[in-house]
C-alpha cells in the first residue's frame, strides 16, 4: 500500500520522499559510491581531527552518525557531509583560545562547539534565516579559503620537519618554524616528503598512467582514490617494520577500538559564550560551502536542494556528533565530488559511508598506531593546497576594486592576524562597502533617444533635452542611508538650472522607498514646491506605489505620477494630461 504523505513531512524529512523510489540499481550505484568515499574519508578524518588538535578517532567518530543524519534530512544527493580543513582549522583556534590542546576540557569544548553549530543551523533552517548567508560574499569566502589553506598547510609543517612549532597565524607560525629548524628528525622529513610527493602524483598521474597500461577507467578511478590509503599503509608497516618511533618519528598511537562512545555537550554558560561567537562563523562558513558544492552538483543532473532545509541536515549532523564524540562538520568539497562522480544516487551512498567508517572503527583502529603523523600532516597539504587560488585577487582587481579591497582585506588579516579575525574582516569590509556604495546610489540626467520613447543618461548617449525639465532617473532604493544624499543632489542640479519648471524623479530601479526616504521626498517637494518647481515621478513600481499611497504624499505632491518617462515628457511639453499611474 502507497501512503501518500502530506508535503510538509517529506520536505522535512526528504528520505521519506526519495526512499520510495530507491531500488537495486540505486543500491549498486550508492553502495560503489560509498567504498570509494570510505577510502578516501579514513585518512582524511584522522588527519583533519589532528589538525583540530583532536584525538584522531574523533576525525572517524564525527563521520559516522552526522553522514546518517544527513543523509536523513539533507536534500542533495550527492554531498559527503564530514570534518573539512577549513572547519578544523577554525574548531582549533576556537577551542584553543579557552583550554590546552589535548586536555579532555579542550576535547569537551570542541564537542560543544558541535552542539552550539548544530543548534544554529537548526534554528537558521526551522525559521528559513539561510539568506543570512549572502551576507559572506563569494569573494570573502574565496579569499578566506585561501588564507586559511596557506595557514593548514604552514601549520603540518613541523609534521613533515619532526619538530614542534605553534602559532595562530602564518606569521607565528613561520617564524616558530624557523627557531626550530636545528631540531629536524631527517627521518621524518623522508617519510613526509615521500608521503607528500607521492599523494601529490597520485592524484594527477595515477590515474592517466592505469588507463594507458589497459586498466578499465571506473577501477583506475577507485584505484587512484585509494592511492592516499596506501600512502598510509606502506608509511605505516615502514615505521612498524624498523621500529622508527624509537627514531624520533612521531605516530598517532592507541586509538581505541569500537563504537562512538556517547557523549554530552557542556552547558556551562561561560563555555557557551566563550564559543556562540565561533559556532556561528563556522556554521554559517561551513553552510556557504556546503550549500555552494551541493547546488553546483545537483544542477548537473537538473535537480534541486532547498537551502534552509540543508541547514536542518547539517544542523542535526553536528548535533548528533555532539552525541557521539565529534566535532563540527560540513559537506566537503572534493569528496562529494568524488560521490558524484563515483555515481551516488541518493543520500544513501552517505550512510554506507558511515556504515563502512563505522567497520573501520571497530576493527582497523588498532593498525593505526604506527601510521607517522608526517603521512597524515602530508595528506592535509596535498588537500588544502587545492584551495589555494589568488587568481580571485586577479580578478576582482579587474572587475571591482571594492571586491579587490575586501578580498585583499581578508586574506592578510586572516594571514597576519588569525581565521576568526580574518573572516570578520572580510564581512565587515563587504557590508560597509555595500552600505557605502547604496548611501550614494548611481543618479543620471536622462534625455530622450532620437525617434524612439527611450530616456537615456545624457552623459553617454546624444539625446533630445529640454531646458524645463531635469529627469533624474536613480539606480537604487531609497532608504535612510541615502535618502539625505538624494535630496542634496536634486537641490544642486535644481540650483543649476534657471529655466527650469519641472523635475522628474524616474523611479525604474527604485524596489523600496523607507520612511526616511519618504520625509526626504516630501521635503524635496516643499522645496521645489516654494521654488515654482514642479516635483513629478515616473515608472514608479506597484508595491512601492501601493505603499505610497497609504499615507498622505499624493495629497501634498504638486506634480504628477506618471505610468512611462515617455508619457511624462508628453505631458508636459505637449500638454496633455496623463492619468496618474503606477508602474
Amino acid at each position: 500500500m502507497n501512503v501518500k504523505l502530506p508535503p510538509a513531512i517529506t520536505r522535512r524529512i526528504p528520505i521519506l520522499d526519495w526512499g520510495r523510489s530507491y531500488d537495486r540499481n540505486a543500491f549498486t550505484n550508492d553502495s560503489l559510491a560509498a567504498v570509494i568515499v570510505t577510502i578516501m574519508l579514513i585518512p582524511q578524518s584522522l588527519a583533519y581531527a589532528l589538525l583540530a588538535g583532536l584525538p584522531a578517532q574523533m576525525g572517524i567518530y564525527a563521520s559516522i552518525l552526522p553522514i546518517v543524519l544527513y543523509a536523513i534530512f539533507g536534500t542533495s544527493r550527492a554531498l559527503a557531509v564530514g570534518p573539512v580543513a577549513v572547519v578544523s582549522l577554525m574548531t582549533a583556534t576556537a577551542v584553543g583560545n579557552i583550554a590546552q590542546t589535548g586536555t579532555p576540557e579542550y576535547i569537551a569544548a570542541a564537542i560543544t562547539l558541535a552542539f552550539l553549530s548544530g543548534l544554529f543551523l537548526l534554528g537558521l533552517g526551522i525559521f528559513r534565516l539561510g539568506f543570512l548567508a549572502n551576507f559572506l560574499s563569494h569573494p570573502v569566502i574565496a579569499g578566506f579559503i585561501t588564507a586559511s589553506g596557506m595557514i593548514i598547510a604552514a601549520s603540518q609543517l613541523k609534521h613533515i620537519l619532526g619538530v614542534s612549532a605553534s602559532g595562530h597565524n602564518l606569521l607565528e607560525l613561520l617564524v616558530s618554524l624557523a627557531e626550530h629548524l636545528g631540531d629536524i628528525n631527517w627521518i621524518t622529513l623522508v617519510i613526509g616528503v615521500f608521503a607528500t610527493a607521492t599523494l601529490f602524483w597520485v592524484r594527477k598521474g595515477l590515474k592517466p598512467l592505469l588507463i594507458a597500461r589497459g586498466m578499465k577507467p571506473r577501477l583506475a578511478d577507485v584505484a587512484a582514490k585509494s592511492g592516499p590509503v596506501a600512502v598510509v599503509a606502506v608509511t605505516t608497516l615502514v615505521t612498524w617494520l624498523f621500529s622508527l618511533d624509537e627514531y624520533g618519528v612521531r605516530t598517532v598511537g592507541a586509538v581505541p577500538q569500537g563504537l562512538p562512545p556517547l557523549t554530552a555537550p557542556s552547558f556551562s554558560p561561560d563555555m557557551w559564550a566563550s564559543l556562540v561567537g565561533s559556532a556561528v562563523l563556522i556554521s554559517i562558513i561551513g553552510f556557504v560551502e556546503s550549500v555552494s558544492v551541493a547546488q553546483t552538483l545537483a544542477a548537473r543532473k537538473r535537480q534541486r536542494i532547498d537551502p534552509d532545509q540543508e541547514l536542518i541536515g547539517l544542523g542535526m549532523a553536528n548535533i548528533g556528533g555532539a552525541f557521539t564524540g565529534g566535532y563540527p562538520v560540513t559537506g566537503g568539497f572534493a569528496r562529494s565530488v568524488v560521490n558524484f562522480d563515483a555515481g551516488a544516487e541518493t543520500p544513501a551512498a552517505g550512510a554506507f559511508t558511515a556504515l563502512g567508517l563505522l567497520m573501520a572503527s571497530l576493527f582497523l583502529t588498532p593498525l593505526l598506531y604506527y601510521l607517522p603523523q608526517a603521512t597524515l600532516a602530508a595528506t592535509i597539504i596535498v588537500a588544502v593546497l587545492s584551495l589555494v587560488d589568488f587568481s580571485i585577487l586577479k580578478k576582482t582587481w579587474a572587475y571591482s576594486r571594492a571586491d579587490f579591497a575586501a578580498v585583499s582585506a581578508t586574506i592578510l588579516a586572516t594571514l597576519l592576524i588569525g581565521v576568526e579575525i580574518g573572516v570578520t574582516a572580510g564581512v565587515a569590509l563587504s557590508i560597509l562597502i555595500h552600505l557605502y556604495r547604496s548611501s550614494k546610489p548611481h543618479m543620471a540626467v536622462v534625455g530622450q533617444v532620437p525617434g524612439t520613447e527611450h530616456y537615456r543618461n545624457v552623459l553617454r548617449h546624444e539625446v533630445i533635452t529640454d531646458d524645463r525639465i531635469l529627469t533624474v532617473r536613480v539606480d537604487e532604493s531609497l532608504y535612510f542611508a541615502n535618502a539625505r544624499y538624494l535630496e542634496d543632489r536634486i537641490y544642486d542640479m535644481v540650483a543649476q538650472r534657471p529655466k527650469l519648471k519641472h523635475v522628474i524623479l524616474m523611479c525604474p530601479a527604485v524596489n523600496a522607498i523607507d520612511m526616511s526616504a519618504l520625509e526626504s521626498l516630501e521635503a524635496i517637494n516643499e522645496r521645489l514646491k516654494s521654488l515654482g518647481v514642479q516635483f513629478h515621478m515616473s515608472e514608479v513600481k506597484g508595491p512601492v506605489m501601493d505603499r505610497l499611497k497609504r499615507c498622505d504624499f499624493f495629497n501634498h505632491l504638486n506634480g504628477k505620477v506618471f505610468l512611462s518617462q515617455h508619457q511624462a515628457v508628453r505631458s508636459l511639453t505637449d500638454g496633455p494630461d496623463e492619468t496618474p499611474q503606477a508602474a
